[in-house]
């Protein structure tokens, strides 16, 4: 198995080219309902891509998994939690984020409220062996004095002060602007139809990943995870099936300096 490039072929095929065990974190999206149309991907087998996907990851390695559903004679589609239940059912645990986009063009229909979130599926091969939580969300308290209780060795309970810290724990949900030039300003990317935020492959890749860990992208599009991996000294493994898409990605990792959005 190389490390730190970007593979020409169907991600099926090629991950089956991998040992077991050998992938600390997946950061993908892949190509869903009619959302876009990806050259090269207008069919994919989901279910032997999740099986793969499952025998690679290593023993406390991550999925992260970017999906939304369109809208179809009135109803959601429902794609995202079919296979949410699928990868829960091979052997993942699971738990749900979810992106919000903080710009957003007007699309859909007018009997709803829009549609400003995606998916953004974590699943995990038993517990998670890394997690380095981002602090990044201001507390309303931020400075003030404030008193705790303790037990001491001998059983009893002790005050102590303590002042609040300026910035606490992320939840569960992440904000993003995904608008033009504004989710990366890599003018490469915008070659490619549907690319999310460098922040949130980045944001990913710093919760559940260490240094020189290996993520792969077997959907990897314009190269964005790929690119955040090598800009945090992470191995990377990218698979793409669109060449005009390798070129994208070739493009944006020879760079020597990245513009990081």
């Amino acid at each position: 198995m190389k490390l730190d490039e970007i593979i020409l072929g169907d991600c099926l095929v090629e991950m089956k080219k991998m040992e077991d065990c050998c992938i600390d974190l997946t950061v993908t999206s892949p190509p869903y309902d009619n959302l876009r149309e990806y050259l090269g991907h207008s069919l994919f087998d989901f279910q032997g891509i999740a099986r793969e996907l499952y025998r690679i990851t290593k023993v406390g390695g991550v999925v992260v998994w970017v999906v939304a559903d369109s809208t179809i004679d009135g109803s959601e589609t429902g794609q995202s939690f079919q296979q949410a239940l699928f990868f829960r059912a091979i052997g993942f645990n699971m738990e749900t984020m979810i992106y919000r986009k903080t710009c957003y063009p007007r699309s859909g229909s007018l009997l709803f409220y829009q549609s400003a979130f995606e998916f953004m599926f974590l699943f995990m091969k038993g517990n998670p062996k890394t997690f380095n939580p981002i602090v990044d969300r201001k507390n309303k308290k931020a400075g003030v004095c404030s008193t705790g209780t303790k037990r001491e060795a001998n059983g009893s309970l002790s005050r102590y002060d303590f002042k609040v810290n300026e910035q606490k724990q992320r939840d569960n949900v992440w904000d993003y602007d995904p608008g033009f030039m504004k989710g990366t300003k890599d003018t490469i990317a915008h070659q490619h139809p549907a690319i999310f935020p460098e922040a949130l492959a980045a944001d990913h890749i710093l919760s559940w990943s260490n240094l020189g860990d290996t993520v792969l992208d077997c959907f990897a599009g314009s190269g964005t995870t790929c690119k955040m991996a090598k800009l945090h000294n992470r191995h990377f493994i990218g698979i793409e099936i669109n060449p005009e898409y390798v070129e994208i990605c070739n493009k944006r990792l020879s760079q020597e300096v990245f513009d990081f959005g």
